[in-house]
């Protein structure tokens, strides 16, 4: 699962971290505790297979004023209400693309907030383009979407589609919005502009972005640049590697939690458990099969358009970390012989995210065809942000493992992790 760790094999071909012990097998480093609480529990796992299942994250889009506080990612904004049952704040607008739109408004709306409006980028009547495909592998899903539907009825919010959130006002935070429509391409119409007063936040998604780093670090394949490829039982490139949910594809809870179950058989396979586990396996994969597809009509219904690239002005961050305008990013293009002349130029993706919310952006803003590469924009040994402390006790422990290991009758410094589910398990 996701969490601030390293992976290493313990082959002799050292992935990230400290590779450990001999034979085949994998050395993962864990910090179990809260995010970025100080003496997180370390723990160093030695195992036989891995199922990665590191999850994704929100994608924002740069647009004039999206750095003011009270803009947030709907991730953000519903973790917040379901997490701690706190609205992000009174009168809130809602502007993205996809479903996730709909139970993040539902969640604001729960907990108090008045729902401004919910600007669809997209165009969701695409699905009518393959009505038998939605109904054979969406039939679950559309009890779920009229609930969301009645709830937004019920509370009159009015759900825009083909218009989004194109600017934030504010001086010390977001105190207003421009609304616009949408052509197909997603380039403003001229003359649509509408400006909303009165808002306190403002919470857009325009998809996820993969968490690719432990699966890069263990040396998996991708596929279409962008996702983890897998196979049948979510096997990997890499034997004994397994990945499930959101790094292998969007599709939503049911999807990643049958991946899982598949990913969870095989592993279990591959380390030796009872025949009986494959028994299972058939049926979990009907299930699979039937998510990815409805996965990639989502993926066709909801793509992000290359005309959002208009949206920005020469003032509006690209790079909030290094506070980098997209003035800047045009004019270094010019002279930018590749993408690594162009990131040392502008600093974009060497702050603090280390290009987690703008590397996609900067590069779409490079052009139709200039897409990151994974292998050099998602590969961070350290998966998560990790306390310098915690960094150095796991050395000191590595260094005492490799001394202990000289000794056959030395007892094994490393810990093992407590039995059964801990609290804040990462």
């Amino acid at each position: 699962g996701s969490g601030s760790g390293m992976a290493g094999r313990e082959d002799g071909g050292s992935a990230a971290g400290t590779a450990a012990g001999k034979g085949g097998g994998w050395t993962v480093h864990v910090l179990q505790g809260p995010a970025d609480a100080p003496a997180r529990t370390p723990y160093t796992l030695h195992a036989d297979a891995l199922v990665l299942c590191t999850g994704a994250y929100d994608r924002a889009l740069p647009f004039p004023g999206w750095d003011l506080p009270g803009v947030v990612t709907a991730g953000a904004a519903q973790a917040l209400a379901k997490g701690q049952r706190t609205a992000i704040g009174r009168r809130v607008v809602v502007s993205g693309t996809g479903p996730f739109l709909l139970p993040v408004t539902s969640s604001l709306l729960s907990v108090g907030a008045r729902v401004l409006g919910v600007y669809e980028a997209g165009t969701p009547a695409a699905w009518l383009r393959a009505p038998v495909a939605a109904l054979r592998d969406g039939c679950g899903k559309f009890p779920e979407l009229l609930a969301y539907a009645a709830t937004l009825a019920r509370h009159r919010v009015p759900y825009r589609p083909r218009r989004a959130v194109v600017a934030a006002h504010g001086r010390d935070r977001v105190e207003a919005v421009t609304v616009a429509r949408l052509a197909l391409d997603w380039s403003v119409v001229p003359g649509t502009e509408r400006r909303i007063e009165d808002v306190d936040a403002l919470c857009v998604g325009y998809g996820f972005t993969p968490q690719l780093e432990l699966a890069l670090a263990a040396g998996c394949a991708l596929r279409d640049g962008a996702w983890v490829a897998v196979g049948p039982a979510q096997q990997t490139s890499v034997p004994g590697v397994y990945a499930a949910g959101e790094p292998t594809g969007i599709g939503g809870a049911a999807l990643a939690a049958a991946e899982g179950e598949l990913a969870g058989l095989a592993a279990a396979r591959w380390a030796g458990a009872p025949s009986g586990t494959a028994r299972r396996a058939p049926a979990v994969r009907r299930r699979v099969l039937a998510g990815r597809r409805f996965a990639r009509l989502l993926a066709a219904t909801h793509p992000v358009r290359p005309g959002w690239r208009t949206w920005p002005d020469a003032d509006t961050l690209v790079c909030r970390c290094e506070e980098v305008p997209y003035g800047q990013v045009r004019t270094d293009l010019l002279s930018a012989d590749g993408m690594r002349t162009f990131k040392l130029a502008t600093r974009v993706g060497l702050g603090p995210c280390q290009g987690r919310i703008c590397a996609r952006n900067a590069a779409g803003l490079c052009g139709p065809d200039a897409l990151p590469d994974p292998q050099t924009a998602d590969r961070r040994p350290i998966a998560q942000p990790v306390r310098l402390a915690d960094l150095a006790a796991a050395g000191a422990e590595a260094a005492g493992r490799g001394a202990a290991s000289t000794d056959a009758a030395g007892p094994d410094p490393v810990p093992e992790p407590p039995s059964g589910p801990a609290p804040n398990q990462p």
